[in-house]
């Protein structure tokens, strides 16, 4: 390469340079616009709770090894995770394609031209003529001084970072999700074997009543109330078959595959054991670590790099093209002395009139910006609701779990009193199928509290940004 040559790169490579500076606006993080705390701060007590949930693994909120394996398979999976992945892939396409034209594209050339001219017109005195070149270039690549490049750049960046916090969020909400589907499943499970239970019980009574009213001790309502009984829970029990049914689908549907055959629930929905005391914190330390917030935060700096992209439009642009290479009238010649040929042309363009579109666009740009400010503090009020849900929630549905335990053990007492005194001759069948329906209906509540319980704690643990990690972050000690 020769020195003119080298010095040409060299000013292209240099008014890249200067060509950093942009016309963004400045941007600063919008304030959270929620309360500093949640109504319910409680501290964390377990060993593994000296980090916000964000960086709790899943494996340590979710103990049980049947749901971690659900979790793997849907991980690996489920078509949500599989289409917010791609979506992930062809963000960051985009941008290696914007960020391309930070550099000029350079190109190799060979080229042949054969023409023929009649001998009167011909300055060579040869009908045919014929030229040979060789060389490389670039065409209309243009010196960013105005920064108009670097935020389109800079705004495909953040819409990728964008794409991928989405791509968190989905994970996080599956994870939840399939999550939900199991512990639903498991209270179906054990609705089922209430009921049935129950429906044994009833049939043996009914049985009992049948062959007391055969022997004229019982009445015809005694052996009525105790056929609605079996046929109540009957019904329930097809009830339930049916719910149990529905969950195994939504499951496969989540997991994107079907349920191992041999995955083991022998735990059951008292068998599920999570991580209860999640820590609280301050909202805008915690919601801004949330991925959809952080998604939101994206897609604004993007916005926001959009405008200096509007102002970069109304200033010039300069372009430039060139050329290196060889060229002669004959193929042996071509690489010979004094057959070298360049060209170097620099353009300045200047926006004189635009019918306002340059106005329009700039002003499009400024109002994309507003709306995304309000998208973002939206998204954290969102967030903050959902935290401030689960935590009230996480209160009273653990005081509901007592009492709905205390019912159910005085709605049993009464069951086995009513019975000592249908069976001493004190009460009629009555007042036991009465006790036996309020105890079949403690135990259901019972259930459906459990579940709710157990929801409610993978409902804040996701509220607060866990889930995407498989294991914990590595503790950091406290400073002094």
């Amino acid at each position: 390469m020769n020195k003119s040559l080298a010095r040409r790169v060299a000013v292209v490579a240099a008014s890249t340079a200067i060509g950093a500076c942009t016309l963004e606006p400045h941007y600063e993080r919008t304030a959270a616009p929620v309360a500093d705390r949640w109504s319910d701060t409680s501290p964390s007590t377990g060993s593994d709770l000296a980090h916000p949930a964000a960086d709790i693994g899943w494996r340590v909120f979710f103990t049980d090894p049947s749901m971690q394996r659900l979790i793997e398979i849907s991980l690996a999976n489920n078509r949500d995770a599989r289409i917010a992945a791609i979506n992930v892939a062809a963000a960051r396409a985009q941008y290696r394609i914007q960020r391309a034209e930070l550099f000029p594209t350079i190109d190799a050339t060979a080229e042949q031209d054969v023409e023929r001219v009649p001998l009167s017109e011909s300055t060579t005195g040869q009908a045919i003529s014929r030229s040979y070149s060789v060389g490389i270039g670039f065409t209309s690549f243009e010196l960013d001084f105005f920064g108009r490049i670097r935020s389109l750049d800079h705004e495909k960046l953040q819409q990728y970072l964008g794409y991928v916090e989405t791509r968190r969020s989905a994970v996080i909400t599956l994870i939840s999700e399939v999550a939900n589907a199991y512990l639903t499943l498991l209270a179906d499970q054990e609705s089922l074997r209430v009921t049935q239970v129950t429906l044994e019980s009833q049939q043996a009574s009914y049985d009992l009543t049948r062959l007391s009213y055969d022997h004229d001790q019982s009445t015809g309502l005694d052996l009525s109330q105790a056929e609605i009984s079996v046929r109540t829970a009957q019904a329930n029990l097809a009830s339930y078959q049916r719910q149990i049914g529905q969950d195994r689908n939504a499951l496969i549907l989540l997991l994107g595959a079907p349920i191992p055959a041999d995955l083991a629930m022998a735990g059951g929905i008292d068998g599920q054991q999570l991580l209860e005391d999640l820590p609280g914190g301050v909202p805008s330390e915690v919601l801004t670590r949330r991925p959809d917030v952080l998604a939101a935060e994206h897609n604004l700096v993007a916005a926001n790099a959009s405008i200096g992209a509007a102002r970069a439009a109304f200033f010039p642009s300069i372009t430039l093209t060139g050329s290196y290479g060889t060229s002669s009238t004959r193929l042996a010649g071509l690489f010979g002395g004094g057959s070298t040929t360049w060209t170097y042309l620099p353009q300045i363009t200047l926006p004189i009139f635009t019918g306002g579109a340059n106005e329009a666009g700039l002003a499009y740009a400024k109002e994309e910006r507003n709306l995304y400010v309000a998208t973002y503090e939206k998204t954290i009020q969102t967030a903050f609701q959902e935290v401030s849900n689960a935590l009230l929630s996480r209160k009273t549905l653990l005081d509901q779990l007592k009492a709905q335990v205390a019912l159910e053990a005085a709605s049993r007492n009464a069951y086995r009193l009513s019975n000592m005194r249908f069976e001493g001759g004190i009460d009629n069948y009555l007042s036991v199928l009465d006790s036996q329906r309020t105890l079949y209906t403690a135990q259901q509540s019972l259930v459906s509290v459990k579940l709710s319980r157990l929801q409610n704690l993978v409902t804040l643990y996701k509220a607060l940004g866990g889930g995407w990690n498989e294991r914990s972050a590595a503790k950091t000690q406290a400073p002094p």
